[in-house]
Order: C-alpha cells, then structure tokens, then sequence
C-alpha cells in the first residue's frame, strides 16, 4: 500500500507561505468543501479542546468558533496563521505554527480534530494518524476532508501525453486511507467520495488558481528542470481538445472521512 508519498515538505511549506495573500481570493472549493465538513459531521458535545489542523486562513477555524469550545487552529505556514488573525481579530483561538506530521501537544489532550484539504500534502499518514490518536481522548474524534485520486485527472492525462514525469500530485484511495486509519489505532471509519467538477475559461486560469492557493506540484518525481514553454503549449492543446463549450472542466474528487480512537 502506497501510503508514504513522494512529497518535498519544504516545498510544501514555501508554496503555501507565499500563497497567503492570494489564497482567499481563489479558494471557493476549499469554502464549499469545509461547509460540507460540518454539514456531515458537526461539532459533537464536549467540553475539550477543538483541534484545526491545517488551518490556513481560519475559513474553518471561524467556523467552529460557533461551537464555543477551546480551539486551536495549526498550520505549517506562518503568513497563514498571520492572515487568520488579521481576519479574524475577536476570535478566542490558541494559533500554533508547526508540522500536522509532528503535532506539538499532550497525549489524550485534544477532544475533536478536524482537518479541511490539508493531510494530502502529509509525507507519512500512518505516522500522521498515530500522532492524532496519540493526542486525542479516549472518546475523542477524527473528522477530516482530503482529495481523492481522481482529482485533476485531466491535466494528469494531458501532462501524460507531454512526457513522462509526475506534473500533478498523487493522492491516496478511500480504502487507502482507512487502513491507514486502522493500522494508526482507530476504528468506525467512515469514508464518503464526493466528486465537483468546476468549469474554468482556459488551462492557464485552472493553472494560475492552483498556485494561488498554494497547490503546487510538490511530488519528488517532479521534473526539476524547467518546463519549457513548447512543453506548456503541448500539455495545453492537449487538455483543451477535450473542452465543453467555451470552458475546461477540472475534477475535485473530495473524500470526507470520520473516525474514532478504539480504546485499548
């Protein structure tokens, strides 16, 4: 089972530091999809600590605010964590810059941890989820939204006909992920695969909203080297001849999952 991926975490860190200040204005589906987060799987009652993990600019921080429970909101980026108090200045939350791969708190701390399209850009999710069982309670929960493999298939398959280098990141299976979650100690795994499909005027504006929110190609199969631009123009004109109308069309396969800790 592929489950550790090929991913450049530094990269990881930059893209998404410099993507701060743009992040807000392109980021609809990352909005849609946490609404969607909460709507299946609201906050549930307890007085322990709610737990953001890649929290960007607290879109879904503000959301869970509303529960009135303590609430810290993480991210690997500081200029994120920066732009969401600049957001959200009355907000009563505990910000914490560090790696959801190495979280920073007590074990049986944390009550509810919700994550919204962050835990794809984990080098190591089984490590990742035995740290979440670690600090969570024995009654606590894991609630999370994460990209499934069918996303961008279609500038994955128009990169393809290019050359033969990884140009769009990998993301793990519904099934990959559960037993992921089951060898990390939880159990009552529960996986719903959501497919949005979003229309866009050409292949350079999908392209310029991927960087906008920071979702670069951080895959270590990557091509190093400098795209050139007969390249670009290739991978193009590949993807457009596959158009409806006036517009290209890009899958977002969305995998909204719910699990418990099983106690000992």
């Amino acid at each position: 089972m592929m489950a550790e991926l090929a991913l450049d975490k530094a990269k990881v860190r930059r893209s998404f530091a410099a993507a701060a200040r743009t992040y807000d204005d392109l980021a609809e589906l990352q909005r849609q999809v946490g609404l969607e987060l909460l709507r299946q799987f609201p906050v549930e009652a307890g007085d322990g600590p709610i737990l953001d993990v890649g929290c960007g600019t607290g879109f879904l921080t503000d959301q869970l605010c509303s529960a009135n429970k303590p609430l810290l909101a993480l991210d690997i980026a500081m200029p994120m964590l920066q732009i969401s108090r600049q957001k959200y200045p009355g907000m009563s939350t505990g910000y914490v810059c560090a790696d959801a791969e190495k979280l920073p708190f007590a074990n049986n701390s944390i009550e509810q941890i919700y994550s919204n399209l962050a835990l794809q850009w984990a080098q190591d999710l089984p490590a990742t989820f035995r740290g979440f069982k670690q600090v969570l309670r024995s009654k606590g929960r894991l609630v999370l939204a994460t990209f499934g493999p069918k996303t961008l298939h279609e500038l994955k398959t128009a990169w393809a006909a290019v050359d033969d280098y990884v140009h769009v990141n990998d993301f793990l299976s519904a099934k990959q992920i559960e037993l992921c979650l089951l060898n990390a100690g939880f159990g009552e795994v529960c996986i719903e695969s959501v497919v949005y499909q979003t229309e866009y005027p050409s292949v350079e504006a999908l392209m310029r909203e991927l960087k906008g929110i920071g979702a670069h190609n951080v895959n270590n199969r990557r091509n190093h080297k400098l795209t050139t631009r007969s390249q670009l123009h290739s991978m193009i004109r590949r993807y457009q001849a596959e158009m409806t109308g006036r517009a290209i069309v890009a899958t977002y396969e969305i995998l909204f999952v719910q699990a418990r800790p099983v106690l000992p």
